[in-house]
């Protein structure tokens, strides 16, 4: 079974502690149980209790502590194949509980990719002993916008710094023990503009904790640093390698996100379709509706593919090095494409239980809030697209001969992660001929998709954006969203052959991508920048699936329909 079940985990892991790791974080939800999970959603409570079974069993110290770092016998590896199954589950239970783990990611990247060893020894520590961490990036003025931080250190004649600035919507940063800190040096001084990173401790008085931004049980803090001393000792990065930290930090953190949407929709769903299978309307079973299977056929097929895309990412990017850097699109889909994909299955599942979905005692209240944050995080959606257009014309037309990758659940360190190197020469990065996946199978709907890929690439040679549309982000936007369609479409094939995934379910995602293909397609012949032979090719885009009843009630009775029933979390 490829989606989650608590009741019957069959991801494989290769060492005991993995496995151990998931079940005892399963056994902790449900004994915890849905009510008090949702009290305690609703009221805003601090989640303590997880963070206190995170230390007493050691998983953050498990999860988060490369192999370089670990002491013997712990069997402490980072490890994305065995990472992205944690925050699936995390994710399932609830956004919060992922959210504190996230953050700790984002943290402690700084540190494991700095030559900083009294940091990594004190963050080893501090990891065993349950502590949480904190990724000090964002300001509130210019968010995202990291060029900008006011966040300004000034070096004195005795060696030693301060800071003085705010940070916003820095999660962790009430508890944290160590809060990776960027800033800028100052103007007129050594160094005068350039980046640093370094580490602050949010327990001293310098450290000055404003407020929690949001009403939840994370803290998603703004905190101000006011004259905040320290030393070499403290300081992770200088100049450029305090940006690429930044940026190849996020380049970890942010794949996390679409696990946790892949978890939230798989909760949400198994509750959705327990709900309509079982409720009756006008004298029919909710299910017996054509358009309540027509929407959880969407979803069920949406929510597959979410997960075989972002599965077969990992695999990219446990294969990742300086030589082949294809994650560097892979990895900003999953953030990108899959959360977005984990909104239109929460949404398809809401037009089926309609108020159900706003009850306060199921847990589908809570994904339908926390389904919408995980698309504006880590960068919005916007800014991840801005970064997949760059990879487009290499991807298309200049294709290069990797070898196969395989399924990567082997166990081992992702060493690179954290010695990704400098984030230059994006527009240089080639990846395998895509035709290769979307030859190795010969389905109706694939071929149809194959037909508006081909119309696609046909309207970038013979009517490329002019230079005019080059600097225009809604038109490339669009033009982006029909690329990633092409790169989803194939991972998740390549997935679909290691997980054996049957035919007509491969089929029936296809219809729904031929179906997103035409709606951007739509979009893209409405701009107003778009030209008439651009329009003329958007409409030979515009195509209609290939309608099987047969495929369609085989997806429906072996597919969808057996959702139900199989889990419900204890009250």
């Amino acid at each position: 079974m490829l989606l989650l079940n608590p009741r019957n985990m069959t991801r494989n892991y290769p060492d005991a502690r993995s496995r151990e790791i998931m079940e005892k974080t399963i056994a902790f939800f449900e004994k915890k149980g849905l009510t008090k999970l949702k009290e305690d959603f609703n009221g805003a409570v601090w989640y303590a209790d997880f963070l206190e079974f995170c230390k007493a069993e050691g998983i953050f110290s498990s999860m988060m502590t490369p192999a370089q770092q670990s002491k013997e016998g712990e069997n402490a590896v980072w490890d994305t194949w065995r990472v992205c199954g944690f925050a699936e589950i995390l994710g399932f239970y609830g956004l919060c509980y992922w959210y504190t783990y996230q953050v700790s990611v984002l943290g402690i990247g700084p540190i494991w990719m700095s030559n900083n060893q009294g940091a990594k020894a004190k963050a080893k520590q501090l990891l065993d002993q349950g502590e949480i961490f904190a990724f000090g990036l964002s300001e509130k003025e210019h968010g995202a916008d990291i060029y900008s931080s006011d966040m300004i250190v000034t070096k004195l004649a005795d060696g030693s710094y301060t800071a003085t600035g705010g940070k916003y919507y820095i999660g962790n940063a009430n508890k944290a023990a160590m809060v990776s800190t960027f800033g800028k040096m100052a103007e007129g001084g050594e160094n005068a503009g350039k980046y640093i990173f370094f580490v602050a401790d949010s327990q001293r008085p310098d450290y000055k904790l404003i407020k929690n931004t949001v009403y939840s049980q994370n803290y998603v803090a703004e905190y101000r640093l006011e004259n905040y001393t320290f030393t070499e000792a403290d300081v992770l990065h200088h100049g450029d390698d305090a940006w690429n930290a930044a940026l190849n930090t996020i380049n970890v953190g942010k794949y996390n996100l679409g696990w946790a949407s892949i978890g939230i929709c798989t909760h949400a769903y198994y509750e959705a379709i327990d709900h309509a299978a079982n409720r009756h309307l006008y004298g029919k079973t909710v299910t017996d509706f054509p358009h309540v299977r027509q929407l959880f056929t969407d979803a069920y097929t949406r929510l597959v593919s979410m997960k075989l895309f972002a599965l077969r990412a990992a695999d990219y990017m446990k294969t990742a090095s300086s030589e082949d850097r294809r994650y560097l699109l892979f990895n900003p889909m999953v953030k990108m494409k899959v959360t977005t994909q984990g909104e239109e299955v929460i949404n398809l599942l809401w037009d089926v239980i309609a108020a159900k979905g706003f009850e306060k005692e199921p847990y589908f209240a809570m994904a339908a809030q926390d389904i919408r944050c995980l698309p504006k995080l880590e960068g919005t959606v916007h800014v991840n697209m801005a970064l997949i257009i760059k990879f487009m014309a290499n991807y298309f037309f200049f294709p290069a001969k990797y070898p196969e990758v395989a399924k990567r659940d082997d166990g081992s360190n992702d060493d690179f992660l954290f010695n990704q190197g400098p984030t230059t020469g994006l527009g240089k990065i080639k990846f395998h001929d895509y035709r290769i996946a979307y030859n190795s199978y010969d389905l109706p709907n694939l071929s149809v998709f194959k037909e508006q890929i081909a119309l696609f690439t046909e309207m970038m040679m013979k009517t490329p954006p002019s230079a005019e549309q080059a600097k225009d982000i809604d038109f490339l936007l669009t033009a982006g969203e029909m690329f990633t369609l092409v790169v989803y479409g194939q991972l998740v094939l390549e997935n679909a052959k290691i997980y054996n995934v049957e035919t007509e379910v491969i089929d029936q995602i296809f219809d729904f991508m031929v179906r997103d293909f035409s709606k951007f397609a739509l979009q893209l012949y409405s701009k107003p920048s778009s030209t008439p032979g651009q329009m003329e090719q958007c409409l030979k885009m515009l195509k209609k699936p290939v309608v099987d009843a047969t495929r369609y009630n085989t997806v429906w009775e072996s597919h969808v329909l057996k959702m139900k029933d199989q889990y419900s979390m204890p009250k």
